[in-house]
C-alpha cells in the first residue's frame, strides 16, 4: 500500500494540474502538504497544497478554496487556483516569504509593538473575511504568516488555512453540532458545537495576542483533556502577566476573552484599542515592518495621557462650580483632578458623588440634575473612565453657541455603542445644564412651552428645590419630546465613521458635508416638531461639525484597521 510520503514524492516529480511545477516542501501537517512550486504558464513563484485523497480531506480542501476564494485583502494568503486528480487535491496560493507567527514567538524575536502591528492586520483580514460571510474558526499562531520585509511587500501579516472556515449561505459545510478548529484557541460556544459567528474569531485573535505579549497561552494545559476543562471559564488578565502593558490594551484583550459572545465587543473596538496603543508599547528588537497605520499619519496620534488629563481637567471644572454655588472653598477641586488623572473611573465616580453631597446642602435642586446627569453614565459608557467626562463638551460647546458641532467629538469614539452612547449623553447634559449655566444650550431665550428650551432663567427655583428639579426640567424632558435631540446625537455620531473613513479627503469632504447638512436639517426639524426655539447658533454648529468630521480623522491619521 503506496504510504502518504509516496504519494507526496511521486506528485513532487511532474507537473500538477498541469502548469505547477513543484519544488522544495515547506510544511507538513494533518491536512497536506505545501510545497514551493512554479506556474509555469505565467512563470512565478507559489505555493501548493497538496492534500491526499483521504477521506474528508477531499471536502476540506473544497471548503477552503471557497473560503479563501471569497476574499481579496492584502492580510489574507490569496488563492490562486484549485483542482484534483486521482490522487490528490491541489490549492494554489500565493507563495509567502516569511515565518508563522509562533515560530517568530518561540524564537523571541517579536516586540510589543511588532505583536499589536500583527494585530491590526489580522483585525483588517478578518473584517473583510466578514463582510463577505466568511468566519475563519482557526485562527491560531500556525496559521498567521509574517512576511519578511527584505524580501516580500506583502504587508505586515497575513492569515491563512481557511479549510474549516463558515461559509455564510453553505450549511452543508458547516453544521450544528460540528466541533472543527483548534482547541487550545476555540470560543467556547464553538468547542461546544453551537452555530458560530464573527465573535468566535474575535475570541481566537484575542488569545493569540494575549500568548504573544504574555508568552503562554491560558486555556493550554497539559493534556487535552485538562484544556478542555479551561475553555469558557474566565481566564486570568493579562495585566496579571504583564503589569507594563498599558491598562486599556489589557481591558480590551480580556473583554475579547470573555465566555459570553456578546460582552466581547467587536474587531473595530480591538483594532481601535490596538492603534491607540502602538506608540505606547515598546519597540526593542521589533522585526516586523511598520503598520500602514504608522506609515500614513501625517501627525503623531495623541498620547492617552492627554484623554487623561482632559477628562482630570473636566471633572475640577465641575467640582469648582459646584463648589462655587455652595459657597466652598475651591482647592478640593484639585483632589478631584488628581483623582480622576490617577485612577479615572474611581475618580469619576467619587467626584460625582462629592459634587452632588456638596450641592444638596446648598443647592438641593442642583443636586437632582446632576445626579441625573452623571446617573447614565457609567451604566451606558462601559468603556475606561476617561470617556465618562465627555458629555461635559456638550454644554462648553453649547456656552458659545455651537452645541451643533458635538456629535462630531463624540463620532470619533471607538466602537458604535460608546458612539452611541456618547452622542446620547452628550445631548442630556446639555438639556440638563441650561437651568445649571443659565444659559438656553439647545434652545434660545424666548418664549416657549418646553421652558428648559426656552428661557432657563424662568427654572432658577428647581436649583433651590429637589421636587421643582424633577417638576420643571426632568420630567418635562423626558415627556416634552426634547429626547429626540439625543436619538438625534447617537444616530449621527455612530454613522459618522462608516461615512467619513480619513482615507481620501475629497471623498471624506462630500460626506461630512451631506451629513453635517442632514444633521442641522434634521435638529430644525425636531424643534418645529416638539414646538420648541431652535437652538442658538444651529447653523454654525453643523457647519462645525462638517468641518470637525473631516479635520479629525486626518489630523490623526484615520483610524485604518486594514493594511
Amino acid at each position: 500500500m503506496e504510504t502518504t510520503d509516496e504519494r507526496s514524492v511521486a506528485v513532487e516529480a511532474e507537473l500538477v494540474l498541469g502548469r505547477y511545477r513543484l519544488g522544495d516542501r515547506l510544511g507538513s501537517g494533518g491536512f497536506g502538504t505545501v510545497y514551493e512550486a512554479r506556474d509555469e504558464r505565467l512563470e512565478r513563484p507559489v505555493a501548493v497544497k497538496v492534500i491526499p485523497g483521504a477521506p474528508g480531506k477531499g471536502e476540506r480542501g473544497r471548503r477552503e478554496a471557497l473560503a479563501a476564494g471569497r476574499l481579496d485583502h492584502p492580510g489574507v494568503v490569496a488563492v490562486y487556483d484549485a483542482g484534483e486528480d486521482s490522487r490528490a487535491r491541489y490549492l494554489v496560493s500565493e507563495l509567502v516569504y516569511g515565518r508563522t507567527l509562533d515560530e517568530l514567538s518561540a524564537e523571541g524575536v517579536l516586540s510589543d509593538r511588532d505583536v499589536l502591528r500583527i494585530g491590526l492586520a489580522l483585525c483588517g483580514a478578518l473584517e473583510h473575511a466578514h463582510g463577505r460571510g466568511v468566519v475563519h474558526r482557526d485562527v491560531k499562531p500556525q496559521n498567521v504568516l509574517v512576511p519578511d520585509a527584505p524580501r516580500s511587500a506583502a504587508g505586515v501579516a497575513k492569515l491563512a488555512d481557511f479549510g474549516v472556515a463558515h461559509l455564510a449561505g453553505d450549511d452543508a459545510l458547516t453544521r450544528t453540532g460540528d466541533v472543527v478548529g483548534t482547541l487550545a484557541y476555540m470560543a467556547p460556544e464553538q468547542a461546544a458545537g453551537k452555530r458560530v459567528d464573527e465573535r468566535c474569531d474575535v475570541y481566537s485573535l484575542a488569545l493569540v495576542l494575549y500568548e504573544a505579549l504574555a508568552g503562554l497561552n491560558p486555556v493550554r494545559a497539559g493534556s487535552p483533556a485538562a484544556t478542555a476543562r479551561r475553555v469558557g471559564t474566565v481566564l486570568p488578565s493579562l495585566k496579571r502577566s504583564r503589569k507594563d502593558l498599558p491598562e486599556e490594551l489589557c481591558e480590551a484583550i480580556d473583554r475579547a476573552l470573555r465566555p459570553r459572545p456578546d460582552e466581547r465587543g467587536t474587531l473595530d473596538e480591538l483594532a481601535a484599542e490596538l492603534a491607540e496603543s502602538l506608540p505606547e508599547v515598546s519597540d526593542d528588537g521589533g522585526t516586523v515592518a511598520p503598520h500602514p497605520l504608522e506609515r500614513t499619519q501625517p501627525f503623531a496620534p495623541l498620547p492617552r495621557g492627554a484623554g487623561r488629563a482632559v477628562a482630570a481637567l473636566l471633572a475640577g471644572g465641575l467640582a469648582v462650580a459646584a463648589l462655587q454655588w455652595a459657597g466652598q472653598p475651591l482647592l478640593p477641586a484639585l483632589a478631584a483632578v488628581a483623582a480622576v488623572a490617577i485612577l479615572p473611573r474611581i475618580g469619576w465616580l467619587v467626584t460625582a458623588v462629592a459634587v452632588i453631597a456638596v450641592l444638596s446642602d446648598r443647592q438641593p435642586g442642583a443636586a437632582v440634575l446632576v445626579g441625573a446627569a452623571a446617573l447614565p453614565v457609567p451604566l451606558a459608557l462601559r468603556t475606561r473612565g476617561t470617556a465618562w467626562s465627555v458629555p461635559a463638551l456638550a454644554p462648553l460647546l453649547g456656552l458659545a453657541t455651537v452645541a451643533g458641532a458635538y456629535p462630531a467629538l463624540a463620532g470619533r469614539a471607538s466602537g458604535p455603542l460608546a458612539r452611541v452612547a456618547l452622542g446620547a449623553l452628550g445631548a442630556w447634559w446639555a438639556l440638563l445644564a441650561a437651568p445649571l449655566l443659565g444659559e438656553a444650550i439647545l434652545g434660545e431665550a424666548a418664549p416657549s412651552d418646553h421652558a428648559v428650551l426656552g428661557d432657563p432663567q424662568a427654572l432658577a427655583p428647581a436649583l433651590r428645590d429637589g421636587n421643582a428639579a424633577l417638576d420643571l426640567v426632568v420630567s418635562p424632558l423626558l415627556t416634552s419630546g426634547a429626547l429626540l435631540y439625543a436619538g438625534l446625537w447617537a444616530l449621527a455620531a455612530l454613522v459618522l465613521p462608516w461615512l467619513v473613513r480619513g482615507r481620501w479627503l475629497a471623498a471624506d469632504v462630500v460626506a461630512a458635508s451631506m451629513w453635517a447638512a442632514a444633521l442641522g436639517a434634521t435638529t430644525a426639524a425636531i424643534a418645529q416638531f416638539i414646538g420648541a426655539p431652535e437652538p442658538r447658533g444651529m447653523v454654525v454648529g453643523a457647519v462645525l461639525a462638517g468641518v470637525l468630521a473631516v479635520a479629525v480623522p486626518h489630523l490623526r491619521g484615520g483610524r485604518v484597521v486594514e493594511p
